[in-house]
């Protein structure tokens, strides 16, 4: 028989009631909130008037405003992978949403759009970087996202080379930590003959293959899902991806984290007509071009410099207009509305040879 004492003792059957039906009243508010949450945004779909309902700004000073006040025990990220999948249920009643990525599906770029967009979106799976783009200039998907760079390997060229001549604007970024998985029909090391993997994920895990695979043949494939679909018909062959594309593709993974950098990240630019507002919190991406002459890069970031404006990126890659000719791609701080950055880049237009403003867009979390 129960005494007084096993009654009031913590995680008593009484006290369990108890503590679950607040969290029934709890879960019952939110879920009224969330409902009004929503009927409100259908409220701003109908006065916008044909409006594009995505604003990278305001849900990038949404996330922001609840990192800094989230009291704890959920961490941050947490809090922001919430908030972001409210906002695209929102955002769904209000109107829908079609993002294009290099696909298919189970691919790190897709795990980007759901990070950035949420769940309640159309993912429009491309074949290619060129058709992603080709996806948003034709009105087929209203945004792209498409890997830039990685931490690692450095810049992702044909993105870099399709953006001088889109003209879609950067409205939005979006950082993800990348941890390649090596999977394959069948468990364990022993008779894979080649590893399939897109080339930066190749050069991502190339330590690890040259360590446990050295015989292994590595083939560049157009996607890590694409490598996992072959992987999934050849029982000699084994590929680099995601556990999510492991999933889809009915493959065991034979090993985790294999990236030989633990930070490795991979920075992915949303795509779209326009670029964003000011968000408080910015950057702006530009690529220019050099006259031929003595100290002409030197004057054309002076302008950056005496502002007091920082760069978090300077590279150059070839003009593709003439051999041996340079164009300069640029990320710096701030938005290109705010008086300080818009008369910096006044005067470097009229230094430069070319200049093109490629967005300003909020700074990823």
């Amino acid at each position: 028989m129960m005494n007084d004492d096993a009654r009031g003792a913590p995680g008593a059957p009484n006290e369990l009631g108890a503590l679950r039906a607040r969290i029934d009243a709890i879960d019952d508010a939110l879920l009224k909130l969330v409902s009004e949450r929503a009927t409100i945004a259908q409220a701003v779909g109908r006065a916008k008037q044909g409006e594009k309902i995505y604003r990278p700004e305001r849900e990038a000073q949404i996330v922001r405003r609840l990192r800094e006040a989230n009291p704890g025990p959920l961490s941050d990220d947490t809090i922001e992978r919430l908030i972001r999948e409210i906002m695209s249920a929102c955002r769904a009643v209000e109107q829908a949403t079609r993002v294009a990525y290099l696909g298919p599906a189970g691919t790190f770029s897709q795990q980007a759009v759901a990070k950035q967009f949420g769940q309640e979106i159309e993912a429009l799976a491309e074949a290619d970087i060129d058709a992603c783009f080709q996806a948003v200039e034709t009105g087929r998907a209203d945004y792209a996202v498409v890997p830039v760079e990685n931490s690692t390997e450095g810049s992702v060229g044909r993105t870099l080379d399709l953006i001088v001549s889109s003209p879609l604007k950067i409205c939005g970024e979006v950082m993800l930590p990348i941890h390649q998985t090596l999977m394959r029909k069948h468990g364990g090391l022993a008779g894979i003959a080649r590893v399939y993997g897109h080339t930066q994920s190749l050069a991502q895990c190339q330590q690890w293959l040259a360590r446990h695979l050295p015989g292994a043949e590595r083939v560049s494939v157009v996607s890590n899902s694409e490598g996992a679909r072959r992987a999934a018909s050849e029982i000699d062959a084994a590929a680099l991806g995601s556990e999510t594309a492991a999933e889809l593709y009915g493959l065991q993974v034979v090993a985790s984290h294999i990236e030989d950098e633990a930070n490795n990240t991979t920075r992915f630019l949303v795509l779209g007509a326009v670029d964003a507002a000011p968000s408080g919190r910015d950057k702006t991406s530009l690529v220019m071009g050099a006259k031929n002459q003595p100290g002409a890069i030197v004057k054309l970031l002076q302008p950056l410099a005496d502002a007091g404006i920082s760069m978090s990126k300077l590279e150059s890659r070839p003009s593709r207009a003439s051999n041996w000719e340079y164009l300069f791609f640029v990320v710096c701080e701030g938005h290109r509305q705010e008086e300080k950055l818009a008369a910096a880049l006044a005067e470097i237009e009229s230094r430069a040879a070319f200049l093109k403003i490629l967005g300003s867009y909020p700074a990823a979390t």
